[in-house]
Parts: C-alpha cells; structure tokens; sequence
C-alpha cells in the first residue's frame, strides 16, 4: 500500500509550518536585542546609580559630553591659559611639563601649547615680564611664543 499525503492533511501542517518558520527567524533576533538592551542597562562603574536623573545630573552629563568632545590637549590649553591668568606663567608651564610627563600623547601638542602661553604672557605680562618666566619647557617654544608676540 501507497502512503500519500492528501491536501488535507498537508493544509494542516501549512500553518503551523509558516508560523514555525517565523519564530526560528524571528526570536533569535529578539533575544540578541534584549540582551543587549539589558547589558547597557548595567551600571559598570561600580558606583552607585539611581534609575532617576535629576536636572543637575542632565546639565553635567551635558556639560561632560561637550568637554569629552574636545581633545585633551585642547582642555589642557585653556586650562593652561587659565592658570597663566590667574597665577602666573611660571606655574603653567610647570603643570604643563607635568602634563606632558603624566600622557607621553601629549608631547606632540606641547610646544604647540607652550608659544601660546608665550603669546599670551606678553599680553598679560608684557616682554620683558614674559620672557623672565621662560624656561626649556618643550624645548625653547615658550620663549619663542614671547618673540613673535612681541616682534
């Protein structure tokens, strides 16, 4: 005797097939997803956090952002420029030279940095106050920032 499958029966199976199909392509999917989803939810640091962000926490996270944004030896210099201002030169090419031997990355930045604050030591201090500080910080840079601002 001949077994066959009648229409019947293969009807039967023709839903249950599609809808199988389905969810073999479909739940993996799903599952990557959701894990993921609940790996970011995760707090790696360590430290504690609440569900809930209050308005100061949504400035700062803003105002780190824009600073994350910005390249470290971009935030090294106005730093820098800062403390020239508010100190004197003396000081900010040390926490310069301190920079520059914490993050070897910053090296290449350095004499960049230092004319700047030679430039900006003549406008605060004038020339001759201005070359008093200079010192072999990045080579001679700090000094030749004094020499074009004021030739």
């Amino acid at each position: 005797m001949k077994h066959s499958i009648t229409p019947q029966t293969r009807r039967g199976r023709g839903p249950a097939r599609r809808i199988g199909r389905s969810l073999a392509l479909v739940l993996p999917v799903v599952l990557v997803l959701s894990g993921t989803l609940a790996v970011t939810r995760v707090n790696w640091s360590g430290g504690p956090s609440s569900p809930v962000l209050t308005a100061s926490d949504a400035s700062a996270s803003k105002a780190s952002s824009r600073a994350a944004a910005r390249a470290p030896h971009e935030v090294l210099h106005d730093r820098l420029l800062t403390e020239l201002q508010e100190e004197d030169p003396g000081v900010a090419l040390t926490h310069l030279q301190q920079a520059v031997d914490e993050r070897p990355s910053l090296a290449r930045h350095c004499a960049s940095i230092a004319r700047s604050l030679g430039r900006a030591a003549v406008r605060v201090y004038g020339p001759t106050r201005a070359q008093s500080y200079a010192r072999p910080v990045c080579d001679t840079s700090f000094a030749s920032g004094v020499l074009a601002a004021h030739g």
